[in-house]
Formats: structure tokens, C-alpha cells, sequence
């Protein structure tokens, strides 16, 4: 069974039917045909930040962006000091 993907639009009119329209989630669910967990979870998410709340396949939000920037940064550094302890050790061995 392949998992259902519900696009942003989807997923905000979902809350709104729970949060505005004063729908239960349970009710809103099943209407909608998606599990009660994930809706409850859908309206959490949209609570914490609206503006960032579901933001699709690809598309990190601005702290993750900067989380796996870093990562990159990192990976580059420690591979810029193997390559100088490589040489340093190479140079060493070379003088003796």
C-alpha cells in the first residue's frame, strides 16, 4: 500500500474545518478520509507557526536550511584537515 501524499492547501483547509468551523476532529476526519492522528498532528503543526506549517517535499524550513548548510561546511572542513594531516605526516616522513 503506497502512503497518500495531501497537498498545503489540503492540509490548511483541513485545520480551518476543525479551528474555524468548530468540526470535531474526529468528525473532520472521517469526512475527509484521513486518519484521526494525523489531522490532530496537522493542527498542531499549523498552531505552532502558520507561516512555516507544512512545507512540502524539497522545501526546509529556514532553521533546517541552516542545520544541513553547516553540516555541508563541516563535511568540507574535516575533509581540508585529513588532506593537511596526510600531507603534514607525507613532508615529515620526507625530512627524516
Amino acid at each position: 500500500m503506497q502512503r497518500r501524499k495531501f497537498s498545503r492547501e489540503f492540509k490548511v483547509e483541513a485545520v480551518r474545518m476543525v479551528k474555524g468551523r468548530g468540526v470535531s476532529v474526529a468528525q473532520a476526519a472521517q469526512d475527509l478520509d484521513v486518519h484521526e492522528n494525523v489531522l490532530r498532528k496537522w493542527v498542531k503543526e499549523f498552531g505552532a507557526d502558520p507561516a512555516q506549517a507544512f512545507p512540502g517535499h524539497g522545501q526546509m524550513k529556514p532553521e533546517q536550511q541552516e542545520i544541513e548548510r553547516l553540516r555541508r561546511e563541516v563535511a568540507k572542513l574535516k575533509a581540508e584537515r585529513d588532506i593537511l594531516k596526510k600531507a603534514a605526516a607525507y613532508f615529515a616522513k620526507e625530512a627524516t
